[in-house]
């Protein structure tokens, strides 16, 4: 069953209306009602273009959230072959808010690092809703020198809200392990591009988005903390969401314009949660793009490259 977000109750309306035409439609001895669908299915569509054509930046970030949105295991499932997971940080265990491993991307060797969700219940709780701990920047550093060692490209899909902010994280050193997945992620001598899928949460995703090419698909958000955060913060009040995201430019659209990311990925028309299969192929066509775009350069103009892009960002902002 399609989950609708608040704003979108104009097209939940006419889609309900649509589906009790076409239930009325299959009914034996109903009357003929193929125009009435017909013109009730080209209304409910353009209304959907009309909507997204204008989301505020709040809008994406509900977007962004979408309990249907696709996650990184369904990315990983339909653009990677013969994929094999890695576990554990050689050091304290395993967090499963970050999963890795190995695999072939359209033919090529590949690693694959992405924060996980989970789509239900139980996963999210297993996942902590992609929330990483230290043992998961710690295997990420660990599946990047792998990578740099047999001189394969990275491929990171970001989608958290943040690292996680709990005591026993803090105590097990989560400053110190989110920045050497950034160190690790500067030092790479081979070709790493980050996709920001749903949200891309502050440090929890700057650890695994430091990378040569930052993508971001259309209805995504990337920032230094959540609009509630920058809220309660700012005016002491979680109420001004709206307001914080609006005034933090964290829509793909800003970024691109700041130049803090390089490119945006079309989603399928009404978000990435309406079709996700269409949005794993476009993202795979970007991914793609992206890494020919590099294939030619040594490991020392990889680090160049990569590390002049951020200190840009940093004196031009």
């Amino acid at each position: 069953m399609r989950s609708y977000l608040d704003f979108e109750k104009p097209v939940a309306e006419l889609e309900a209306k649509l589906e009790e035409l076409r239930a009325l439609g299959a009914r034996d001895g109903a009357v003929a009602i193929s125009d009435d669908v017909g013109r009730l299915e080209a209304k409910a569509a353009a209304a959907l273009v009309e909507l997204y054509a204008g989301l505020t930046p709040w809008q994406k970030t509900q977007v962004a959230r979408h309990p249907q949105r696709p996650h990184f295991v369904d990315y990983c499932a339909g653009l990677i072959a013969d994929f094999t997971p890695l576990a554990g940080d050689r050091a304290f265990g395993e967090d499963e808010a970050v999963v890795g491993g190995f695999g072939r991307f359209r033919g090529r060797p590949v690693c694959v690092i992405g924060q996980e969700k989970g789509a239900t219940t139980e996963a999210r709780i297993r996942h902590n809703f992609g929330m990483a701990k230290p043992e998961g920047y710690r295997k990420a550093v660990r599946l990047m020198d792998l990578a740099d060692r047999f001189g394969l490209p990275v491929l990171t899909f970001v989608d958290t809200a943040g690292a996680y902010p709990g005591i026993e994280a803090e105590e097990r050193g989560q400053a110190e392990a989110i920045a050497r997945s950034t160190q690790a992620c500067l030092g790479l001598g081979t070709p790493n591009v980050a996709l920001v899928i749903g949200e891309g949460g502050s440090g929890g995703a700057i650890a695994l988005a430091t990378a040569n090419t930052v993508l971001m698909l259309e209805h995504a958000i990337y920032s230094v903390i959540s609009p509630e955060g920058a809220a309660s913060i700012l005016w002491r009040d979680a109420g001004r969401a709206q307001d914080a995201a609006t005034a933090m430019k964290i829509t793909a659209q800003d970024l691109l314009r700041l130049g803090v990311i390089d490119g945006i990925v079309p989603e399928p028309t009404g978000g990435a949660h309406r079709d996700g299969d269409a949005a794993i192929r476009s993202a795979g066509d970007a991914l793609a793009t992206a890494l020919d775009a590099l294939s030619g350069l040594d490991a020392a103009a990889l680090r160049d490259r990569r590390a002049a892009k951020f200190l840009e960002i940093g004196r031009s902002l």
